[in-house]
């Protein structure tokens, strides 16, 4: 299910959108750049910044319509705690016969069942914060009784903000949230951290900054488009007693990078754990 054109065949007939703050104005870029054509869509959202109701303007999507009936697919893209606000709304939208996609960190399928007592197919996911240019990562996990086709339904839905990978169980969602959904700060540390170095080796900070904003930034989009391993793009830069081999050495000592991000991602997926529960 990771083909583009695939994705996009599988839109839902009807959509619609709770919230759309950062992520599900991201969402709804990304459906209406896949070509889901406006009027299949509507947007609920008790205070929509002025730039999301132009783009809602632009393509002829209902901004808070009085009656909008069941939906195809209902996607959830609320903050975590203001789903009991949004919850008797949505419950009244979801029928047994919806598709419901939730991206609220730290809520169960089954807590979600709770609030939505006629919603059968139920996915839950968990993007990350590229999702805002596109290039998201999204782990996600479907309930028992989504169907295949609602699976594709909802990959669609995901695909429009980038990569989608599917969860065996939705007990692996809290090791995604360590790994990908926290994993943006973590690069962003790397770029901070690298632009200390740089002004403690004597670089003026302004350009310790700029080179290692653009290393980090460089770097990614390599790695983003090499068909090769991370592993192996490593050793490509790295020549034998040269200066990033000497540097590589204190990283991957034995108490070195590896072993500081098993902790971090092994601290990130127990607080995952202590928020859902």
């Amino acid at each position: 299910m990771s083909d583009p054109a695939s994705a996009r065949a599988h839109l839902p007939a009807s959509l619609i959108l709770v919230g759309a703050g950062k992520m599900g104005g991201a969402l709804l870029e990304g459906w209406l750049a896949d070509g889901l054509p406006g009027e299949r869509v509507a947007v609920i959202d008790p205070n929509p910044a002025p730039a999301m109701a132009a783009l809602c303007a632009a393509h002829g999507v209902a901004l808070n319509p009085a009656a909008p009936g069941e939906p195809e697919a209902l996607v959830l893209a609320i903050k975590p705690q203001g789903l009991e606000a949004a919850a008797a709304a949505a419950a009244a939208l979801a029928g047994p016969g919806t598709l419901v996609v939730s991206v609220l960190a730290g809520k169960t399928i089954a807590n979600l069942r709770e609030r939505l007592p006629r919603a059968r197919a139920v996915v839950r996911a968990m993007p990350n914060l590229p999702a805002s240019i596109r290039r998201g990562a999204t782990g996600a996990a479907a309930s028992p009784e989504t169907s295949e086709h609602q699976r594709r339904v909802a990959h669609a839905l995901l695909a429009g903000v980038g990569l989608v990978e599917w969860l065996d169980g939705e007990e692996l969602i809290d090791a995604v949230t360590a790994v990908s959904g926290s994993g943006p700060a973590y690069v962003f540390l790397l770029a901070e951290t690298l632009a200390a170095a740089g002004i403690a080796a004597g670089l003026p900070a302004e350009v310790a900054a700029r080179l290692a904003r653009q290393t980090v930034a460089g770097a990614g989009e390599l790695l983003g488009q090499s068909p090769e391993e991370p592993g192996t793009l490593r050793q490509n830069v790295t020549s034998p007693g040269g200066t990033t081999a000497a540097a590589l050495a204190v990283l991957m000592a034995e108490d070195g990078l590896a072993l500081l991000m098993r902790d971090a991602v092994a601290a990130a997926r127990r607080r995952a754990e202590e928020l859902a529960g």
